[in-house]
């Protein structure tokens, strides 16, 4: 596992609209497709694929799990936080407005103690996790983190299912390249949560 520090990059992306608000982007229509919002402008994207998909439930599917190990062993009344799952939007943004959504997303009850909001809550979660799509490009990927971190997500995980890696970026700017050997690692964030990326991609 190798730690560094980076710098985020931002570069331009490119929309089909422009000048779209939050509330907006709720009532478009997009069939088959994956929109966000990045300052006003909107971003139209392709489905994933189903193998990206898959690696999204088993990291979905194993951080549920930790939760709910975790709930029972302490007794909890809930558990430490709450997942979501496909794409949930969150407001990162305002003037001009930014949503963005994550493969897979946690939230605290430390941070919201209270109900989630049926639409976009205007919060970043604490890990927003991104699968790479195989479209995705490099530079579009680091600003969605960049986007991420700046609205105060203290984790991001970038899984890329064609390399079998991951990245993790954190809030205090540094950055750590996972290979098949490690894993990811929940730190203060989700503790105790680990999960190996060999696990991660082990064929279906």
């Amino acid at each position: 596992m190798t730690r560094t520090r980076t710098r985020r990059r931002r570069p331009a992306m490119v929309g089909v609209s422009e000048g779209m608000t939050a509330e907006q982007l709720l009532t478009y229509s997009a069939p088959d497709k994956r929109v966000e919002l990045v300052r006003g402008q909107l971003v139209v994207r392709e489905p994933p694929g189903w193998y990206h998909g898959e690696i999204s439930l088993r990291v979905g599917a194993a951080l549920h799990a930790h939760l709910a190990s975790e709930q029972a062993r302490h007794g909890w009344p809930a558990p430490r936080g709450r997942l979501a799952v496909g794409d949930p939007g969150f407001i990162l943004a305002r003037s001009p407005d930014t949503v963005r959504g994550s493969d897979v997303a946690y939230v605290s009850r430390e941070r919201h103690p209270g109900p989630m909001p049926a639409r976009f809550p205007e919060m970043a979660p604490d890990l927003a996790i991104e699968v790479r799509s195989p479209t995705d490009r490099l530079g579009e990927v680091l600003a969605k983190v960049g986007d991420w971190l700046d609205a105060g997500s203290r984790l991001v995980w970038v899984i890329d299912p064609q390399r079998e890696s991951a990245t993790v970026y954190r809030a205090d700017g540094s950055h750590a390249m996972l290979a098949m050997s490690d894993e990811l690692d929940g730190e203060d964030v989700l503790p105790g949560f680990r999960i190996a990326l060999r696990t991660l991609f082990a064929p279906s």
